[in-house]
């Protein structure tokens, strides 16, 4: 039996997917041509704040590129979201961070990922997989002819917040947007 304060619990975490989701509205380059916003991200919420029973520890080393590993120790891997989401193509997220790493499976289409760190545009395919750190503000793009569609598991998600978190953009960051060669916003 669900107790009032668990459900305000679910309807509070619902809220807070929704808002953050919200905050990721897309840009991009049918935005910039027309001046209208191309289709937002279609979101579907699979599990809000899904806890373990059990004592579980999680550790995710992550190395780009051959580049160095991240070891990524997460406090509290019961805290997730799970959600399936679907770009069309043109989609872009704006900059923005996690509260923790995101664990990404692409189903379908095709995903441009790009880190201010490096601003280095790494693609992933259909049946690829990807570890956002959460820490390092990035930008995702379907730069496609077709949707493209994650599953995302997002850890370390207080309660009561969101799973993403928006970011000023910040000069020296990439200059070139996100898959159209013109200067970012």
């Amino acid at each position: 039996m669900t107790t009032n304060r668990s459900r305000h619990t679910i309807l509070a975490a619902g809220s807070a997917v929704a808002i953050s989701w919200a905050l990721l509205a897309p840009t991009g380059a049918a935005a910039q041509d027309t001046g209208e916003a191309p289709p937002g991200p279609d979101v579907t919420v699979l599990a809000r704040h899904a806890d373990f029973t059990d004592d579980i520890q999680l550790r995710i080393r992550r190395s780009l590129d051959g580049g160095p590993t991240q070891v990524l120790n997460l406090r509290d891997p019961g805290h997730i979201v799970v959600a399936r989401v679907e770009l069309a193509p043109g989609a872009a997220f704006p900059w923005h961070t996690h509260p923790g790493p995101v664990v990404i499976s692409v189903a379908e289409g095709d995903l441009v990922y790009q880190q201010s760190t490096d601003c280095r545009k790494r693609d992933y395919g259909p049946q690829e997989a990807l570890v956002d750190p959460g820490d390092i503000v990035h930008t995702a793009w379907n730069d496609g002819d077709v949707p493209t569609v994650l599953y995302a598991t997002f850890y370390d998600v207080p309660a009561d917040g969101a799973p993403t978190i928006p970011a000023d953009r910040q000069d020296g960051w990439c200059e070139a947007n996100v898959g159209t060669g013109r200067t970012a916003v």
